[in-house]
C-alpha cells in the first residue's frame, strides 16, 4: 500500500469521527482523518464542551450569590465577562489538542483541508491555504461532517445582534436583555447560562411546550422552574421577523391566536434546530442520497454506495455526540467482520439538557408509551423527599420512571434535577440490560445519594415508595 492508500478515510473529526478514526487504528486498519477546522469538531470547540465551561461559571455566580443559605457572606460579587469566555475557550483549546495526541498515538495519517468525494474510493482534498493536497483513496470512506445551526427566511444571524451558538459563546458584553428563539437543549442551556449571569431572558417556542422532546411532565416541571427564576417564556408562539437596529433588535411575535407585538431586545440568539454539513462534498455526484439536509443510511451506517458510509449529525437525529461516537465504532467494527456489532437502538440514547435545573431521559415518554400500545406504570420520587438533595440545598426536582405494566420492562425514565445528567446513566445500562423492576428493586443504591432517588421512583411505580 502506498502512504496516499487508506483502509478507512474518515472526513470529520468531531466525536463521531475521531472515535471512529481510533476504533479502526486498533482493529489494525491503515486509517486516514481529515477535518477542514478542529480538530474534534463543533462538540469539544463550540458546542458541548465550551457551553458546559461556560454552564459552570453560571452556577458559581449562582451560588456566590445566595451563600447566605449556607453560612457564608461576601461583599462586591461580581464576574469577568471576558475572562468567564478565556476559560471556555482554554478548555476547549485543551480538549482539542488532546484529540490531536490521540491521533499521533494510534498513527492515524492527519489531513488539515476540506475533503471532497471522487467516485470509486477516491477523496481529493483541499487545504486549508486553498491549494489542492494529493489525492487519496480508501477502500471505506465514512462521512462524519456533522451539522450547523439552521436559519430560517426573516431570521438570519448577523453575528453582532442575532446570534447562533457561536458568539453566544463569546459574547464582549453582558447584554441587559436577550431573546432566545427555539427551547430545545441548545436554546434552554443558553437562555439558563444569560438568565443565572443577570440578563433579561425571553424564550420563544412555537410548540405548546419547552423542552419538546422531553416528557410532558419534566417539561411543565422545567417551565416553572425558569418562570421562578425570571424567565419569561412564550410557547405557540413564532418569531414573524427580527430587525437589528443600531443597538437593539426588534422582534415581532406572533401568537396561536393570530395576536402580534413587537418586543426590543439588545441580542437575539437563534436556536431552531440544525443542518448537516452536506454541501460541498460531491455526494450527490457520487450517487449518495440526501433528504432534508442530511445522509440516509442503514442501521450499519451505510449508505446507498458501496464502501462510503456516514455516522453522526450529518446523518440525523438524535444529534448527540455520544450517538455520533457510537455510531462510529458500530460502522467501523462492522467493515473490520466483528462478529458481536448491533445496531444502534436510538430509544437507549440518553438525552441530557445542562440548564439549571438539569434535565435528563432515556427511552419513551409515558405519552409515547401509552402511543405504543403499552399499559403502564409510572414511578415518581421528588427531590424535596431526599436527604442528599436537601443537604445540597437543591431540593427541587423529580425522578420519573415508566414501565409496561404486563412485563416490568422499563420503557423510560426521566429527570429533572441537580446532577440528573450524570444521574441517568444508571437507567441507561438497565435499559441496555433489558432490566425490568424486579432487578431494579433488589439492587441496593447507597445512602446517603441522590441516585436512592432512582430506587424510590421504581418502587412509586409499583406501590412501595419508603420516604414518601
Amino acid at each position: 500500500m502506498s502512504e496516499s492508500t487508506f483502509d478507512v478515510a474518515v472526513i470529520g473529526a468531531g466525536p463521531g469521527g475521531y472515535v471512529a478514526a481510533i476504533r479502526a487504528a486498533q482493529l489494525g486498519l491503515k486509517t486516514a482523518i481529515i477535518e477542514r477546522e478542529h480538530m474534534g469538531g463543533i462538540c469539544l470547540n463550540w458546542g458541548c464542551i465550551p457551553t458546559k465551561a461556560l454552564l459552570r461559571c453560571s452556577e458559581i455566580n449562582h451560588l456566590l450569590h445566595n451563600l447566605g443559605d449556607f453560612g457564608f457572606a461576601a461583599d462586591n460579587i461580581r464576574f469577568d465577562l471576558a475572562k468567564v469566555v478565556e476559560r471556555s475557550r482554554k478548555v476547549a483549546g485543551r480538549l482539542s489538542n488532546g484529540v490531536a495526541y490521540l491521533m499521533k498515538k494510534n498513527k492515524i495519517a492527519v489531513l488539515d483541508g476540506a475533503a471532497r468525494l471522487k467516485g470509486a474510493g477516491r477523496i481529493g482534498v483541499t487545504g486549508k491555504d486553498g491549494q489542492p493536497l494529493p489525492e487519496i483513496a480508501a477502500k471505506h470512506i465514512i462521512v462524519a461532517t456533522g451539522a450547523r445551526a439552521r436559519s430560517l427566511p426573516g431570521l438570519e444571524p448577523d453575528g453582532k445582534l442575532i446570534w447562533t451558538y457561536k458568539e453566544a459563546m463569546v459574547p464582549e458584553t453582558m447584554p441587559g436583555s436577550l431573546l432566545v428563539i427555539g427551547s430545545g437543549a441548545i436554546g434552554i442551556e443558553f437562555a439558563s447560562f444569560f438568565r443565572t449571569m443577570g440578563a433579561e431572558v425571553t424564550v420563544v417556542e412555537i410548540l405548546d411546550r419547552i423542552l419538546p422532546v422531553e416528557d410532558e411532565e419534566i417539561s411543565a416541571f422545567a417551565r416553572k422552574a425558569f418562570e421562578a427564576q425570571g424567565m419569561t417564556i412564550h410557547t405557540g408562539t413564532s418569531v414573524e421577523a427580527l430587525t437589528a437596529g443600531p443597538e437593539n433588535v426588534a422582534a415581532t411575535l406572533k401568537t396561536a391566536d393570530g395576536g402580534t407585538k413587537t418586543l426590543t431586545f439588545d441580542r437575539a440568539i437563534l436556536a431552531v434546530g440544525i443542518t448537516g454539513n452536506v454541501e460541498g462534498l460531491g455526494l450527490e455526484e457520487v450517487g449518495v442520497t440526501v433528504e432534508k439536509g442530511h445522509i440516509v443510511i442503514d442501521e450499519w451506517c451505510r449508505t446507498g454506495v458501496e464502501g462510503i458510509y456516514a455516522i453522526g449529525d450529518v446523518a440525523g437525529p438524535p444529534w448527540l455526540a455520544h450517538k455520533a461516537s457510537h455510531e462510529g465504532v458500530i460502522c467501523v467494527e462492522k467493515i473490520a467482520g466483528q462478529d458481536d456489532v448491533h445496531p444502534l437502538d436510538t430509544s437507549a440514547v440518553p438525552g441530557c439538557t445542562y440548564c439549571w435545573p438539569q434535565v435528563a431521559s432515556v427511552g419513551l415518554t409515558e405519552r409515547a408509551a401509552k402511543d405504543a400500545g403499552h399499559e403502564v406504570r409510572v414511578g415518581r420520587f421528588p427531590y424535596q423527599g431526599n436527604g442528599k438533595a436537601i443537604a445540597l440545598g437543591e431540593p427541587e426536582g423529580l425522578i420519573k420512571t415508566v414501565f409496561d405494566a404486563k412485563t416490568g420492562e422499563l420503557l423510560g425514565a426521566h429527570m429533572i434535577g441537580a446532577e440528573v445528567t450524570e444521574l441517568i446513566q444508571g437507567y441507561a445500562i438497565a435499559r441496555t440490560l433489558e432490566t425490568t423492576e424486579r432487578e431494579l428493586m433488589h439492587t441496593v443504591f447507597p445512602h446517603p445519594t441522590l441516585s436512592e432517588m432512582m430506587h424510590e421512583s421504581v418502587l412509586d411505580a409499583y406501590d412501595r415508595v419508603i420516604h414518601i
